[in-house]
């Protein structure tokens, strides 16, 4: 094969996978929008109750995109909004209310951080708070994965699976939310890098690196 060929091919290749890029973060701001208007509505009162309440609207963005990762990861030119559409559609229900039943956890355990701040029993409280907080939050993330590999599973399952592993792997799903919480920063001081540049590839990353705690899973189920 000529070096043309391949120079023409590896440009084939990166322009496929930068529209793939750009798609995916497109539709997923276009499926969370609630939850996005929610956010910046309350950022300069810093606010968190209407985003918090609107984020289980773009759970199922969130696994649709898994999907379409996993889907460019095989194929380049794979059709990225029919299968964004197909896995929102396929995995709606359960990733709602997953990530509704994480998003009224966390809200508790806020509430609970903010009563006992200040107080003597704060310092013990706070840092238990905190710990199941992140808990919390990693089983959430790993169970939306779970729902984008798996979408007609059974919700109690998914929990108990992303909680275990949640726990026995917490070393390789903590850097997940790190990555999360980076992009949710930049999200909010910059929106156009935040979501028309780095969405997708931090999606990309988040969801190659939730693949590698729930390999344990994936590997003794069958496909």
């Amino acid at each position: 094969m000529s070096p043309v060929q391949l120079s023409f091919e590896h440009q084939s290749r990166l322009f496929s996978l930068a529209y793939a890029a750009l798609a995916t973060n497109v539709l997923v701001s276009a499926a969370s929008l609630p939850f996005l208007v929610a956010l910046f509505a309350g950022l300069p009162t810093g606010a968190w109750w209407p985003a918090m309440a609107c984020a289980p609207i773009a759970a199922p963005a969130l696994c649709a995109a898994f999907a379409v990762v996993t889907a460019v990861r095989t194929d380049e030119s794979a059709p990225v909004a029919r299968i964004f559409v197909r896995a929102w559609r396929d995995c709606a229900r359960p990733a709602v209310l997953l990530a509704a039943a994480g998003c009224a956890l966390l809200t508790v355990l806020a509430v609970d951080v903010r009563v006992v701040w200040g107080q003597r029993v704060g310092a013990l409280a706070i840092p238990a708070f905190v710990l199941l907080a992140v808990a919390a939050a990693t089983t959430l993330l790993l169970s939306l994965a779970i729902v984008a590999e798996r979408p007609r599973a059974r919700l109690r399952d998914v929990l108990l699976a992303a909680a275990v592993l949640a726990v026995r792997r917490w070393y390789l799903a903590l850097p997940s939310l790190l990555v999360l919480a980076l992009l949710a920063m930049l999200v909010a001081g910059q929106p156009v890098a935040g979501l028309g540049l780095a969405l997708a590839p931090a999606l990309a990353v988040v969801w190659g690196n939730s693949r590698l705690v729930l390999r344990p899973l994936l590997a003794a189920e069958p496909a």
